[in-house]
């Protein structure tokens, strides 16, 4: 079942290329805040209502599934913690709750099926994962500013200032839990500038990589 797992700078591409690799392998794409949204959802009280909101089939089903088989998160007092999510915007860089409840949901979600899931330290969750491929974009800063304009509806000051406050975000999170640089490229099977490729190229090089990775 093939498993990849995409990181990229903002404005590199990786949200929309990870979107056409799922529909192109016929897969989930799981995007950081989708598992962080529904974790923070989920009431283990509810558990039967979820059931019926959310077919086993459906991505939605398959977290709440997920969710369900995870082991109890120890709290730092003793007791079992039953809600230990925040939305991703609000996740704090010393919860280690959240931490551990998303390396249980991630590695339960990639032993079900086929699954692109990107970001939120997956790369390092599933480094050794059988089969998994790891993939980061990268793109000069020139074309990401370009980029976040267009999709975000802004200016180049404030395009630059987001660019900025997305990776600091990020660098911080790997860097604290999985002390590693997140543009390392020894983490990744295949770094890909998206300079020069189509995101449509990008996606159908990973597609094709998949078949050697062992």
């Amino acid at each position: 079942m093939p498993v990849v797992t995409i990181r990229g700078q903002l404005g590199s591409g990786a949200p929309e290329i990870g979107k056409l690799i799922a529909e192109k392998i016929h897969c989930d794409y799981v995007d950081r805040e989708i598992i962080a949204r529904v974790a923070e959802l989920l009431n283990r009280k509810e558990k039967d209502v979820m059931e019926k909101e959310m077919p086993p089939g459906s991505l939605m089903g398959r977290i709440v599934l997920a969710l369900e088989h995870s082991p109890p998160i120890p709290s730092p007092t003793g007791m079992h913690a039953t809600e230990p999510y925040l939305p991703a915007w609000e996740i704090p860089l010393d919860d280690t709750l959240y931490l551990a409840g998303l390396k249980s949901v991630i590695r339960e979600l990639a032993a079900s099926e086929s699954l692109v899931i990107r970001g939120r330290g997956s790369q390092f969750i599933l480094k050794h994962w059988p089969g998994a491929l790891h993939v980061l974009f990268v793109s000069p800063l020139k074309l990401r500013v370009k980029r976040v304009m267009e999709e975000m509806k802004m200016d180049e000051e404030s395009a630059k200032k987001e660019i900025v406050r997305f990776d600091s975000s990020r660098h911080q999170f790997i860097k604290k839990y999985f002390n590693a640089e997140l543009e390392d490229a020894v983490h990744y099977d295949l770094v890909i500038n998206t300079e020069h490729l189509s995101f449509e190229a990008a996606a159908l090089i990973i597609i094709n990589a998949l078949q050697f990775k062992n």
